[in-house]
């Protein structure tokens, strides 16, 4: 049987049922509905500087591995950050836009990047999606192609790979050990914690917001010009770029409307926060937050406790926030190391960098073993 690769340019080009038939269920930001709302809603293309190439491997005319891929010429929305190395290549004269991404846009959650439906051919199937994909880096002499936020089967995979450089990477996440409601949950907190926690929620409590959580079913298109006028907020605020459009969320409402957990605040009748979140079989992963006006612990209430209780509530294992934070510890998401993998074509670069993630990883190493030393539970 004869194994053959070949490249898209849109999702399109397959249909949902081959896709999802290598993705499962588990992580939704992979599944075929998601990926095809970014394109649908130009959250991906040359606005942003996502072109998509994604990497297909075929036998005898059945899909059996895929390789989601990204031609960038910056690095928004990546989360694993390269300015330094951008800057570099500029300082030397050398170019290093265009590169070859392997990342769920705006998404820095941790899941499969190389899908394969059997598990038994992984190595092999990786390994011929993989040269594929340096093979076409160096035919268009792109500088670089990274595969950020790789599950524990793919860092595996590209650590055993002498062409890729593994980085090492830190969020906060939270693990669900059985709490039967929230108040048990608190029990396994230290007492200074545990009060500062009911403290916080009680003060949200006392401004007499509350709260409604809906899922794709249940938010209407009302809630979701709620949410996105939040959404687009929170960039106006800090200066970014709301990539994602009313429309990309009103459709994985539409096509994925169980993973939907969307979090509205109000008060006295108005809505006046929100925070979005998508779930996956045994994790809810929290995305975006917005908010119109201010109130005490509001942020921590909407983005975190009542995650935390709907998880707890619905026997979810995991709550991933989102990147950075070292709040997120007294709140009881302790540090998890996040990895991505590396092929950078210059020799001398690559020399340059692999010295450089050598001394960071020992950073960062240093780093979580630093910040488990302020974990809120009992010991």
């Amino acid at each position: 049987m004869t194994l053959s690769i070949e490249t898209i340019n849109s999702l399109h080009e397959v249909s949902a049922a081959e896709w999802n038939k290598l993705t499962g269920n588990n992580f939704p930001f992979i599944r075929y509905e998601f990926l095809i709302a970014l394109e649908n809603n130009n959250a991906v293309g040359k606005e942003f500087g996502w072109l998509t190439h994604f990497f297909l491997a075929y036998e005898n005319n059945v899909l059996i591995g895929a390789l989601p891929a990204y031609i960038k010429f910056n690095s928004y929305g990546e989360f694993v950050f390269d300015w330094a190395w951008a800057d570099a290549y500029q300082q030397n004269h050398l170019r290093y836009y265009p590169k070859l991404v392997t990342s769920i846009p705006y998404t820095p959650a941790t899941g499969p990047r190389i899908l394969v439906e059997d598990i038994e051919r992984y190595d092999e199937i990786a390994n011929a999606i993989t040269n594929a994909v340096l093979n076409f880096a160096e035919q268009s002499q792109l500088s670089s192609y990274h595969c950020l936020f790789t599950n524990e089967r793919d860092t595996t995979f590209f650590s055993n790979n002498p062409h890729f450089m593994m980085r090492l990477g830190c969020q906060f996440h939270w693990t669900n050990n059985n709490y039967k409601n929230f108040t048990h949950y608190l029990e396994h907190l230290t007492s200074k914690k545990r009060k500062q926690i009911k403290r916080e929620r009680r003060i949200v409590k006392e401004q007499n917001i509350v709260f409604e959580l809906l899922n794709g079913h249940q938010a209407t298109e009302k809630h979701w010009d709620i949410y996105h006028r939040f959404y687009e907020s929170t960039f106006e605020r800090k200066s970014g770029m709301p990539t994602l459009s009313k429309g990309f969320f009103m459709e994985i409402a539409q096509t994925m409307p169980d993973n939907i957990v969307l979090v509205l605040a109000k008060y006295q009748g108005e809505y006046v926060a929100s925070a979005f979140n998508l779930k996956g079989v045994d994790t809810l992963y929290g995305r975006h937050w917005g908010c119109s006006e201010d109130f005490n612990n509001l942020h921590f209430e909407a983005c975190y406790y009542q995650g935390l209780e709907y998880c707890i509530d619905n026997e979810l294992k995991h709550f991933e926030p989102g990147a950075q934070g070292e709040h997120k510890i007294a709140r009881g998401f302790m540090p998890t190391k996040t990895w991505s993998a590396h092929w950078i074509a210059h020799p001398q670069f690559r020399e340059s960098i692999s010295h450089f993630l050598n001394h960071e990883t020992q950073g960062m190493l240093h780093y979580i073993d630093e910040l488990n030393e302020h974990s809120p539970f009992k010991k």
